[in-house]
């Protein structure tokens, strides 16, 4: 049997009664209530019809009741899809249509609006999660014994979006396999046991917060301090209670400023994990100076979870995300798929049991991203040095990672040369000391025409998603252009940095 919920299962402590997660204010959750609350969402799914491979959509504020509903979808062989909270009307109506699922979890007002989002086909069961509410999802859960649908580790267990050049998001289909065998990888990598906890201020609705966190804590029996969002003060309070944290470098920059955080209240911490963009070598260096930790960085992707650590025991190089895991092979390759040498830059793609299925309903694109050897070309490069470290010198797909979450910038691009008076725009990320990157766009104004920049930015914060929208909108005549018509995007950077 490969059904994810029972590899996590193994890794649950024997007394069942020992805390799994610790809320802010002072309440827990038991590995008890976790095994209890999913089986009752899972014979609830059986009654409301559900069959296995359904979607079950949810886009709600972080709670740990979706972790129970996260639970009852693998006990039920079917496909749990999250959904970033900050999505916009636009945006989560192609989501809905392309995933056609049978269940949506939503925020009361999407609830009460659902038909403002124009969807080809609504959901046949539509949920808020109000605690109290006849709406709730949570009248649907029955007690008794659930039993764990058998399944395959090849089944799909998530489908996660995440865009493409195009701008047109690709559903990435991860199976039971894939997250149970990177958890176990990283469990093992990053010496998870019982005794630790985890301080967890992630959002969960991609890999990093709920593979990749989650299923350390799962496998190992360990607990979370669960906080509902990142602020500052609270991470730092809670700090010296935990021996784990998983963050952004934006979380690990903000912490720098904070004048509590020292060798004193970090001494009881083990590793501090940095990962979803990269990690500033003066974050590295001053985070050492500051705490006496060196961050451990690593690599992953929607497509293949984690890629590559550097080590919990050995040298942690900045600049570089570390060794591939266990299982995973990785190469560097040039435009005609030839290996490179050590130090000589290319196209990274990796091999391994992580490696996602395929996209959804887009069998043409898997087979272009997939090598006829089963390797995945991740769009990034990079190079192996002498003791086989990866190092990550840019994107290919010129994709920004803003506060650790993807923008792409051909999908901003289209919104805003379909504004009135743009003639043409580029979306580029700039260095920027708090998120990572910040998005800037540079536009060219049809003739006459007179669009600002609190014009533009107005329009598209009423369309997209907050962490896509535009920081700075700069207007030239023309975009600079290589030869052959496409928009230099590099020089743009450097003229713009």
């Amino acid at each position: 049997m490969g059904n994810l919920y029972l590899t996590y299962r193994e890794g649950f402590p024997k007394d069942l009664k020992s805390p799994f997660l610790e809320n802010c204010d002072g309440s827990f959750v038991t590995y008890g209530e976790l095994e209890e609350q999913s089986s009752e969402y899972a014979n609830g799914f059986y009654d409301l019809g559900l069959q296995p491979g359904d979607r079950v959509s949810v886009q709600v504020d972080k709670s740990p009741e979706v972790i129970f509903i996260y639970l009852a979808c693998l006990r039920s062989n079917l496909i749990f899809h999250p959904l970033n909270t900050a999505y916009k009307e636009a945006e989560l109506s192609f989501f809905l249509d392309d995933a056609e699922p049978s269940i949506f979890i939503c925020k009361k007002e999407i609830y009460n609006n659902i038909s403002s989002l124009d969807l080809k086909k609504t959901p046949q069961n539509i949920f808020t999660l109000e605690f109290d509410e006849d709406t709730s999802i949570q009248h649907i859960k029955k007690k008794g014994e659930h039993k764990v649908m058998d399944c395959s580790s090849e089944h799909t267990a998530a489908l996660l979006y995440s865009s493409g050049t195009t701008g047109k998001p690709k559903g990435i289909m991860l199976t039971h396999g894939n997250i149970g065998s990177n958890a176990q990888a990283l469990k093992e990598a990053w010496n998870f046991t019982q005794e630790d906890c985890l301080l967890h201020a992630l959002p969960i609705y991609h890999v990093h917060g709920l593979f990749v966190a989650l299923g350390c804590v799962f496998l190992s029996g360990s607990r979370i301090l669960w906080m509902n969002a990142f602020n500052v003060d609270e991470v730092q309070e809670a700090i010296p209670k935990c021996s784990v944290m998983m963050g952004v470098p934006t979380y690990y920059t903000r912490l720098l400023s904070n004048p509590k955080l020292n060798h004193d209240t970090a001494a009881n911490m083990r590793v501090f994990i940095s990962g979803s963009a990269p990690l500033l070598e003066d974050t590295f260096n001053e985070f050492h100076s500051k705490t006496g930790h060196y961050i451990l960085e690593r690599y992953g992707m929607t497509e293949t979870n984690i890629i590559c650590s550097n080590p919990i025991e050995g040298k942690r190089k900045p600049s570089t995300v570390g060794l591939p895991l266990e299982d995973q092979d990785i190469r560097i390759v040039d435009d005609h798929l030839n290996n490179l040498n050590m130090n000589e830059i290319g196209n990274i793609q990796v091999k391994g049991p992580n490696v996602f299925k395929g996209y959804w309903n887009l069998p043409q694109k898997t087979k272009e991203d997939l090598s006829d050897d089963n390797f995945f070309n991740t769009g990034d490069k990079g190079f192996l040095d002498q003791d086989g470290y990866l190092t990550i010198v840019g994107r290919s797909k010129d994709m920004i990672i803003s506060g650790g979450l993807n923008v792409y910038p051909k999908e901003i691009e289209s919104l805003i040369d379909d504004l009135e008076g743009v003639g043409e725009s580029a979306v580029i990320g700039v260095k920027d000391d708090d998120l990572g990157e910040k998005v800037v766009a540079i536009v060219v104004r049809k003739e006459k025409s007179e669009a600002s920049e609190e014009e533009l930015i107005s329009a598209l914060k009423n369309n997209i998603a907050g962490f896509k929208v535009p920081k700075k909108i700069f207007f030239v005549e023309e975009l600079p252009r290589n030869a052959m018509g496409k928009v230099q995007k590099n020089v743009l950077r450097d003229n713009y940095q």
